[in-house]
């Protein structure tokens, strides 16, 4: 059985994290996709939990590689999400949402 993928999309501030903290404790077969970014980690955030954080080089070879479903520049930093996380939740059954900005979404 295949998992069902939701997308959340807003820009920053419109209330993402919002909406999926209170989908996630209400909803057990969901799962949130963690994305990745090529800035450094802000004071309190927490890697693989907030962002997985890595540089602009390991992230430009990500995106040779084809590791990504989605990737843009945002706000001057690259951010994308990782395909391997999100085929393993579907491939299990549970459910995959994603919070993005509008802008990785063209």
């Amino acid at each position: 059985m295949s998992g069902t993928l939701y997308i959340i999309a807003a820009p920053s501030g419109g209330g993402k994290t919002s909406l999926t903290r209170a989908l996630l404790e209400r909803e057990p077969n969901i799962a949130l996709s963690v994305s990745y970014t090529s800035r450094l980690p802000r004071s309190g955030e927490v890697d693989g939990v907030h962002y997985h954080f890595v540089s602009r080089g390991v992230f430009e070879e990500m995106i040779r590689r084809g590791e990504f479903f989605e990737h843009a520049v945002v706000h001057g930093d690259l951010k994308g999400t990782a395909r391997t996380a999100v085929e393993r939740t579907l491939g299990s059954g549970k459910d995959s949402v994603w919070a993005v900005d509008p802008l990785r979404m063209l």
